[in-house]
Formats: structure tokens, C-alpha cells, sequence
């Protein structure tokens, strides 16, 4: 006769005959035979399958009371993640694995919370989830059990010690809000002085620039009326020079015919003998002379 077992995904089975594990089934149908009372020739051998669950479960250690090194009394909690990843040394190296996790776990923590002040807690509480998951994962390998992760689930400090501490907490989060508070009025007005340096830059670029544009203009008309200046000058320059040639040239011709002189003092004072309130007295001996000269140039 044989029995008839169904393992499922979630579980392993370990095969004992007599005592003596033969092998590991996973998920699937197995025959158990049934040993028999009546039996000709060998025995049949005593069967025995046992299941072991491999999921992922928690453990939870709850209020364990425990000093710091500065002899601090803290209650703390804390769960493990695990599952079993051997089931023949989950079953064959200890007697409950469970319960020997339990005990590794909580002595782990004791260990690491007696080397910590409370200081140290408060500022890296994760040190003590890293320091439990450190030592016991090592350990639980030996006995078949993997440690997926440790957390400290809560941390419950005396009363008046969480009385002090919440208003530390309390000024700590306004001393942080401050600190954001006057981290952003000096980003604000290192960014509105930057915009008032910018704009004055440019305004002073801009009126640079546009008296830059003036003193060109001014230099321009400047230049041209020296110019129109030096271009006049230039003109009575040389209407002068025409001038003296002239008066030169006039010079040597009546030096060359003094009658000529005499001609220009007679028309000077035809001239003048228009006005009628001009007076002119003639000396008549040298108006003969003159006389004489004239009517010679004019044959």
C-alpha cells in the first residue's frame, strides 16, 4: 500500500529513510509506501517526509528594555525580514530556527545599543538596523536562514527624556526653517543685486555710449568749421596776395610813367569835387603842368 503526498511551490519536503535523510523533494506528486506487517524476504524501509516552508516572513522582537553606553534606558522594537534558503540545515543544525533567530537578533541589538551613547541614536538611528543586519546575517547562513533585511521598529526613550526630546526636535526643525528662511532672503538679494549692478552697468554703457556719440558729433562740426575757417582765411589770403600784386604792379607802372600818377590824382579829385560840400584848393602853377601831362597821355 503507499500514500500519496502534493508539495506545493511555497514548500520543500525532506526524505527520511530510518531515520536517515535520503533526499530533498521540491513541489510536485510523491508515493509514500506504507510499511508493510506482513513481509516476505528484506524489510521495507520506514519512510518519512517532513515540510519545510521557504517563504519570506517576519519576526517582530517587541519592547526589549536595553541600556546604551551612557546607561540610557531605551525600549526597542524591531522585525526581521527572512526566509529559509537550506531546509536540511534549517532543521539539522538547530533545533527551532525561529527561535535561534529570535535570540541572534536580539542579541545583536543589546550589542550594538551598548556601544552607542544616546546622541549617537538619535543622530543615526539606522546605524542599529545596519548593525543587527551585519552580525546576523552571517550567523543565521550557518543554520539555513537567509536575513533579507532588519529594521528598528520603534524607539520608546523614558518620559521626561521624550519630553526633552521633542522640544530638541522642535527647535532643531525651526533652527532648520530659519536657517531655509535666511538662506533665501540672501539668494533674493544677491540675485536683486546682481539685477541693480546689471542695470546701472547698462545705463552707464548706454550714456557712455551716448556721449561718446556727442563728443563725435561735437568733434565733427568742430572740424568742419575749422575747415570753412582755414578755407576763408585761404580766400582772403590769396585776395590779398592779388591785391599787393596789384598795388605792386601799379607801383611800377607809375614808376615807369609818372603821368600816369597824375591822371589818378586828377580822377581822385573828380571824385571828390561831387561832394558839394567838398573844398579843394589847387596850386594853379602845378594845375598848368598838370594840364599839359594829361593832354600828352591822351594824344
Amino acid at each position: 500500500m503507499k500514500d500519496e503526498i502534493i508539495i506545493k511551490d511555497t514548500h520543500r519536503a525532506l526524505w527520511y529513510e530510518d531515520g536517515v535523510m535520503a533526499k530533498v523533494l521540491g513541489p510536485g506528486r510523491y508515493e509514500v509506501p506504507k510499511p508493510s506487517a506482513f513481509s516476505f524476504g528484506s524489510r521495507r524501509p520506514v519512510i518519512e517526509v517532513v515540510l519545510v516552508d521557504v517563504r519570506e516572513r517576519d519576526l517582530t522582537i517587541k519592547g526589549q528594555e536595553i541600556l546604551t553606553k551612557d546607561k540610557v534606558a531605551i525600549r526597542v522594537s524591531i522585525i526581521v525580514q527572512f526566509k529559509v534558503s537550506d531546509p536540511v540545515a534549517a532543521l539539522h543544525q538547530v533545533s527551532n530556527h525561529d527561535e535561534r533567530l529570535y535570540s541572534d537578533v536580539q542579541l545583536a541589538a543589546r550589542r550594538s545599543l551598548a556601544s552607542m551613547t544616546l546622541e549617537q541614536i538619535l543622530t543615526n538611528r539606522n546605524q542599529l538596523s545596519e548593525d543587527i543586519l551585519r552580525e546576523v546575517k552571517s550567523g543565521a547562513a550557518s543554520y539555513g536562514m537567509a536575513i533579507l533585511r532588519a529594521d528598528v521598529k520603534d524607539l520608546v526613550f523614558p518620559g521626561n527624556l521624550q519630553e526633552i526630546m521633542n522640544k530638541v526636535l522642535a527647535a532643531e526643525r525651526m533652527s532648520e526653517a530659519q536657517l531655509i528662511e535666511t538662506r533665501t532672503k540672501a539668494e533674493q538679494q544677491r540675485i536683486e543685486a546682481e539685477a541693480k549692478s546689471k542695470i546701472k552697468l547698462l545705463e552707464a554703457t548706454n550714456a557712455a555710449e551716448a556721449d561718446a556719440k556727442t563728443a563725435e558729433s561735437l568733434a565733427a562740426t568742430r572740424l568742419k568749421q575749422a575747415h570753412a575757417e582755414a578755407e576763408a582765411l585761404r580766400i582772403q589770403n590769396e585776395a590779398e596776395i592779388r591785391a599787393l600784386r596789384d598795388q605792386a604792379a601799379g607801383a611800377e607802372a607809375y614808376a615807369k610813367h609818372p603821368a600816369l600818377l597824375r591822371l589818378r590824382e586828377l580822377q581822385a579829385l573828380a571824385e571828390v569835387s561831387k561832394n558839394a560840400n567838398a573844398r579843394i584848393f589847387i596850386g594853379f602853377d602845378k594845375h598848368a603842368d598838370l594840364k599839359a601831362e594829361a593832354k600828352a597821355l591822351m594824344a
